[in-house]
């Protein structure tokens, strides 16, 4: 995929609907997965692939940390769209975790144990998931105004692992994602915790690690 002319494609795409951008992708022809969080308005994505690519392979990382409502409008989302979905966990128990942690680490207070459980929760059932689907595109609900590091990215980039990253909905901003749920009538929950993040402008890790 590297040898993809990016500055002129995010140009070309830029004007582009994210069904559009999201059908440009699977024409490539390339193995694809997408991924969701099952955070705020994350059926908005899960949408609009239902209609261009129902069986694309979606992923979910599932830390174990989220809290009740974030769970329960995931199972109403997977039960209502039936996106393909694939579901990685820790191989470690979040109670185990605790156990030995004391708990979610702060990234500020300990920036070494919470690299540590970030690399448990998340970034090692990622990799799992991309051992088994070998994907060469990766189409993800990330936007450009939600942290700093990704206003550096745009509609397409490339990671360090060399797969082509996909954001159909990157230059939306919070009111079009609010409509586009309103207009489809489409779950989202109203409490979402990251134990990955904590804290405003951080990553989580999956589109910063390689």
């Amino acid at each position: 995929m590297n040898n993809l002319d990016l500055e002129q494609l995010n140009q070309q795409l830029k004007d582009k609907s994210p069904v559009e951008i999201i059908r440009w992708a699977m024409a490539l022809a390339k193995p694809t997965i997408a991924t969701t969080s099952f955070a705020h308005n994350s059926a908005a994505l899960l949408h609009m692939l239902r209609g261009s690519a129902p069986d694309l392979p979606v992923i979910w990382v599932d830390s174990g940390y989220n809290v009740p409502d974030a769970y329960r409008v995931a199972e109403q989302i997977m039960e209502t769209l039936k996106p393909n979905m694939h579901i990685y966990i820790p191989q470690i128990t979040a109670e185990r975790r605790n156990a030995i942690m004391g708990g979610i680490p702060h990234p500020e207070e300990d920036p070494d144990v919470h690299e540590e459980f970030t690399r448990q929760v998340k970034l090692e059932p990622f990799d799992l998931a991309l051992k088994e689907h070998q994907p060469q595109v990766w189409i993800s609900g990330i936007r450009q105004q939600e942290t700093d590091f990704r206003k550096t990215l745009d509609i397409l980039s490339i990671d360090n692992r060399g797969i082509l990253k996909v954001a159909p909905i990157f230059y939306w901003g919070e009111d079009q994602l609010t409509d586009y749920m309103l207009e489809h009538r489409l779950p989202s929950c109203r409490h979402y915790f990251d134990p990955t993040k904590v804290i405003d402008n951080r990553e989580c890790g999956l589109h910063t690690s390689a």
